[in-house]
């Protein structure tokens, strides 16, 4: 940073206190450099295209539980073309619908469709979402969240979550009022609390298979459960593709349903 510093007159960065800022002029530094970059990265593509090789980056951005699903979908395209560059940013869905709304990805893995933004879709993968307890939770032969949800506290994904989203709506058209309620940022450490105890959740079955294989979890019946919905691939309506998007569409349309069969078989015993 200090060699950096040194090819100019004006400060990149500035300390306060014990923080350290980047300056107007830095950022202006960091763009210029972004783009070189990028201009580089364009070059190298070209390069590789008239070699007769697909490259370029495929960027995509996933709902936090989508990471159990996303990877199946692209193992195959990224192996067989070793010249493409994969960005998946795993987030929540406010940040990957912000990213899709700001064209900043190709495609993105959602599992409610937005309102406000026009996108076109391929579903993948069917969605379920049940009431998960850990392995000493005793079974209501009512099967009544109501029950549950004035004995247990329920634990909840952080606001802006497609799973907080869903279990909230559910608990509303129900009339569910919990009177004990905990939130955490990821479905892991929900996962994690609910196997400890700590209380109850709606979870996705799509990142829970080894739990209830091993008996770390349980599904507890409920009326009106599971919640079935499905995951899809999004991307803005009248998107211009580039060749390796494009590629990657033409890919999923003709693959989907062998990577379903192939890893994901054993949803339907749910």
């Amino acid at each position: 940073m200090k060699n950096f510093q040194n090819q100019f007159d004006i400060p990149l960065t500035e300390i306060v206190g014990r923080q350290i800022y980047i300056t107007d002029f830095g950022k202006e530094i960091a763009a210029a450099a972004e783009a070189i970059l990028n201009e580089v990265y364009a070059i190298n593509y070209k390069t590789q295209a008239y070699k007769g090789q697909l490259s370029g980056r495929l960027k995509i951005s996933v709902v936090s539980t989508g990471k159990y699903v996303m990877p199946y979908f692209l193992s195959d395209f990224i192996n067989n073309n070793k010249e493409v560059e994969l960005e998946m940013d795993v987030t929540n869905k406010t940040k990957t619908l912000k990213s899709l709304k700001n064209n900043e990805i190709d495609f993105a893995l959602v599992s409610i469709l937005p309102k406000d933004i026009e996108v076109e879709s391929k579903i993948i993968l069917e969605n379920k979402l049940f009431l998960i307890g850990n392995k000493y939770v005793d079974i209501n032969p009512k099967n009544d969240l109501a029950e549950y949800a004035a004995n247990y506290p329920l634990i909840y994904r952080e606001a802006g979550s497609a799973t907080r989203i869903t279990m909230e709506n559910y608990l509303d058209q129900n009339g569910i009022k919990p009177n004990m309620k905990l939130q955490l940022t990821s479905n892991e450490a929900v996962k994690q609390s609910v196997i400890a105890g700590l209380g109850l959740s709606i979870m996705p079955l799509i990142g829970l298979k080894n739990e209830l294989d091993k008996g770390d979890l349980k599904i507890i019946p409920v009326k009106k459960l599971p919640i079935v919905s499905s995951w899809r691939l999004i991307w803005l309506k009248g998107k211009k593709f580039s060749p390796v998007a494009n590629a990657y569409l033409k890919y999923i349309n003709a693959s989907h349903e062998e990577i379903k069969n192939t890893y994901f078989s054993w949803i339907s015993n749910y």
